[in-house]
Formats: structure tokens, C-alpha cells, sequence
């Protein structure tokens, strides 16, 4: 999968610090002292967007495991091709959900039947890759989801598919430019 273009700076301009002390404060507790991501200052520089983007967030603790969280954004990221949040995902949370470089690198170049996953990561992301592909699940990707994961789970990755996706648009739209920590997809 190819990148989104990228570009020495992104389509609307990011806030420079000094940051609003409410904008810093927020800043602070989403990445815990860390500068903040291209993203997050682009939207940050617009109010009702900044507002909306964050009480969309899905980070929090939720009904799915790290690992079947990250599993879930990396590869909406990848289908949309977001090398931007797919590798800002990845340098961040790849190694905490034990995530092999074999499963990193089948996010992007990989499917559903690909050896390194488990009987639930194969059922997890052939309904990422219909969900993408169709808005929808057939009755057999729910059946298979549901063999593995509760309702919860279940309208957990419909939120995360849906919410990436919306990610990817901005990170790709705005063609922000990838982060410098963050991981490439790979060749």
C-alpha cells in the first residue's frame, strides 16, 4: 500500500507553542509529557473540531485487549493508507500489545488467512477488511466475530474501524507529514 502524499507541512497549520494553558493541559495528558502529534496541534487549532476528535477517542481501557485494539487500528490505518497514524500506532503500542514484526508488517501486507494470526485475530480482521471494504458484515464475519468476541467487543471494533478511518481521512487530507518516531510501512 502506498502512503498518503506528504509534505513539509501540513494543509492547515498546526498551533506553535506557546499553547493555550487548556490546549497545553490537554496536550500534556494525552501524551504524557511527550511533544504533541502533528494531529493533535492541527485540530487543536480549531475548537469545535478538537472538541469532537477527542470525545471521539477510543484509547481509553475498553472490552478489547491491547493487542486486539492495536490489531484493529493498525490494520483500518493500513487499508486507508495511513502510513501517519498506522505508524505513530505502531512506534507507540506495537511492543506493550506484543505485536511480532511478522504481525506488524501482515497489518499492512498481509489478510485474514495469514499464518501469524490466531483463530479470533483471523476472524478480527476479516471483519476490518469488510467493514472497509463494505460497511458491513455479512452474516458469517458476524457469526465468526461472535464465536470469539461478546456484543461489547463487537461494537468496539465497529467504533475503532469507523473512528480510524475517520483519523486516516484527516492524517491523509491534510497530508501531515509522518511523525519522526514514528514506523514506515514496510517495503
Amino acid at each position: 500500500m502506498s502512503s498518503a502524499l506528504s509534505s513539509p507541512a501540513p494543509r492547515i497549520a498546526p498551533l506553535e507553542p506557546p499553547y493555550p494553558p487548556e490546549i497545553g493541559e490537554q496536550f500534556d495528558r494525552i501524551m504524557r509529557g511527550a511533544p504533541p502529534l502533528m494531529l493533535f496541534r492541527v485540530m487543536a487549532g480549531h475548537r469545535r473540531a478538537w472538541d469532537k476528535f477527542r470525545a471521539g477517542g477510543l484509547l481509553d481501557p475498553g472490552p478489547l485487549s491491547l493487542r486486539q485494539r492495536e490489531i484493529v487500528i493498525d490494520r483500518t490505518c493500513a487499508l486507508n493508507g495511513c502510513e501517519y497514524e498506522w505508524g505513530v500506532h505502531v512506534a507507540i503500542f506495537a511492543g506493550a500489545a506484543h505485536l511480532a514484526e511478522d504481525e506488524v508488517r501482515a497489518t499492512v501486507q498481509g489478510d485474514a488467512k495469514s499464518s501469524c494470526w490466531s483463530a479470533a485475530e483471523q476472524a478480527l480482521i476479516a471483519g476490518v477488511d469488510a467493514l472497509h471494504h463494505r460497511a458491513t458484515l455479512d452474516d458469517a464475519e458476524f457469526a465468526a466475530l461472535a464465536t470469539h468476541f461478546d456484543e461489547a467487543q463487537i461494537l468496539e471494533i465497529m467504533l475503532l474501524c469507523g473512528f480510524y478511518r475517520t483519523v486516516s481521512y484527516l492524517a491523509n487530507g491534510l497530508r501531515l507529514p509522518l511523525e519522526e518516531k514514528a514506523a514506515r510501512f514496510p517495503e
